[in-house]
């Protein structure tokens, strides 16, 4: 029960592309619906003002026309004073202030908007208060009819409550019809976004047909959107069917070199059991122990080709900084000890100053070795292997000669295949030694170049593009 409480959790807690579109549109859908609210209010209240103002300017001039009225005479009635005060939610305020006789009529002390008021003109609207309560008011100037000369001012003046009110009845009668709209658009969504990821159901359909197929992919039925995506899967398999040909020549190229050896090693022990002749019985020995030392050897070298073909090691820019004039001659001192057991003269030539190539060190080691051994075998006994470095400003040259019979001209293109050994030689080897080094070679975006000694041996020749710039042991960015 646990663990499937713990499968339901993570299941829920899976990342839904439909889910985090619809949440992506909804936060701003909602958004909206707020910002239309608020700006709705707000253009509910403007117009709300424009309606009051205008109603307020109209009640100015009103008061205007009873106070011109012969038969008010200067006096308001209690009904027009009932009129010009009501308002359901509070009280409305005016007053009539003559130049000469001061207030004449009124229920509040209004003061104006502190500017000059033209006579004779349209009402002017300003913003008031009253204590503390906020008004709005109308102010106009008008002559007394009943007294020549003199100048009445007339303030008519209202609180905001209605305004205010006026302006969210509106809104609330339009905020359930936006609410509804935004609902629809959000449906829309829903099935939009639903009916635009069904456009992945076919490339899903065919993927889940693909069983063990690594093609490519490919771009005929894949939305632009998810391209990038692809692309990258396509990448991997890719890399993935790299792998796995390197797998399968490996093993197939073990399988056909270990053949020979290990059957030679069943007939010899088939031997040495069934003879009990002590000179037979050595020489099968001596034949196991040379052929177990062979399949060790293609063993090994099978694997540091596979290892150098790896996709998984960095690539030539992507490399360290390091100087072939430190790398060279301590390699070529480590196999001294050896040529002086196999009787051959080795040696080593450079020039002065440093030699930096991009490189991996344990990699450019291998194909030293490699050329060494090679020169060892088919050099033989008595004769001298020289190990030269020298570098231009182009590039850096690592050569290994030897004064040994030497290869034909018509096989020198070969050399460097797998398994390629030249015809006629009566040495044993697995053919894989020159293909290391070519492959380590490829990956320094180096060019192997095979000919003919000096002294009719061969020569084996790499040359290393110079770097641009940099110190040893930096890595390129």
């Amino acid at each position: 029960m646990p663990e499937r409480r713990a499968a339901a959790a993570r299941r829920a807690a899976r990342l839904s592309l439909r889910r985090r579109l619809l949440t992506f549109l909804l936060v701003p859908v909602l958004g909206v619906l707020v910002l239309d609210a608020v700006i709705g209010y707000f253009v509910a209240l403007a117009y709300s003002n424009r309606v009051h103002d205008a109603d307020l300017s109209d009640s100015a001039l009103t008061l205007s026309e009873m106070i011109d009225s012969d038969a008010l005479s200067g006096e308001l009635t209690a009904q027009a004073r009932f009129l010009l005060e009501y308002d359901p939610d509070g009280r409305n305020y005016y007053s009539v202030v003559s130049d000469r006789h001061g207030r004449m009529i009124g229920n509040a002390e209004l003061t104006g908007p502190g500017v000059a008021i033209p006579t004779d003109a349209a009402p002017k609207l300003y913003d008031t208060s009253l204590g503390r309560r906020p008004l709005r008011a109308a102010i106009m100037r008008v002559p007394n009819r009943h007294d020549a000369g003199d100048v009445l001012t007339i303030t008519v003046a209202e609180n905001l409550r209605d305004r205010h009110t006026r302006a969210r009845e509106i809104l609330f009668l339009t905020l359930p019809m936006q609410a509804l709209l935004i609902v629809a658009v959000l449906c829309l969504v829903w099935l939009g976004v639903s009916h635009g990821l069904g456009v992945l159901e076919p490339l899903t359909a065919r993927l889940s047909r693909r069983g063990h197929d690594l093609g490519p992919i490919g771009e005929e039925d894949v939305p632009v959107e998810i391209l990038p995506l692809t692309r990258t899967i396509d990448d991997l398999f890719a890399r993935m069917r790299n792998m796995l040909g390197l797998q399968e020549r490996f093993i197939a190229d073990a399988a056909h070199q270990l053949r020979t050896p290990l059957a030679g090693i069943q007939l010899h022990v088939e031997r040495l059991e069934g003879t009990t002749d002590d000179a037979e019985r050595a020489d099968a020995l001596a034949h196991v122990h040379r052929l177990a030392a062979r399949a060790a050897r293609t063993s090994a070298q099978l694997l540091a080709l596979t290892r150098t073909q790896s996709p998984d090691l960095p690539d030539h820019d992507g490399m360290d900084l390091i100087d072939l004039s430190a790398l060279v001659p301590e390699a070529v001192g480590m196999r001294v000890h050896q040529a002086l057991g196999l009787g051959v003269d080795l040696g080593y030539e450079g020039g002065e100053g440093p030699c930096l190539v991009r490189g991996d060190a344990l990699q450019i080691q291998e194909v030293i070795d490699n050329l060494v051994d090679n020169a060892f075998h088919y050099a033989g006994r008595g004769h001298a292997v020289t190990v030269s470095l020298a570098g231009t400003d182009d590039e850096v040259v690592l050569a290994v000669e030897d004064d040994g019979p030497g290869v034909d001209e018509a096989f020198l293109d070969q050399l460097g295949e797998r398994f390629f050994r030249v015809p006629g030689s009566d040495q044993e080897g697995t053919g894989l030694g020159l293909a290391i080094v070519e492959s380590i070679a490829e990956r320094h975006a180096a060019r192997v170049v095979f000919r003919r000694g000096a002294e009719s041996g061969l020569r084996v020749e790499l040359h290393f593009p110079a770097p641009l710039t940099g110190k040893p042991g930096e890595t390129a960015h």
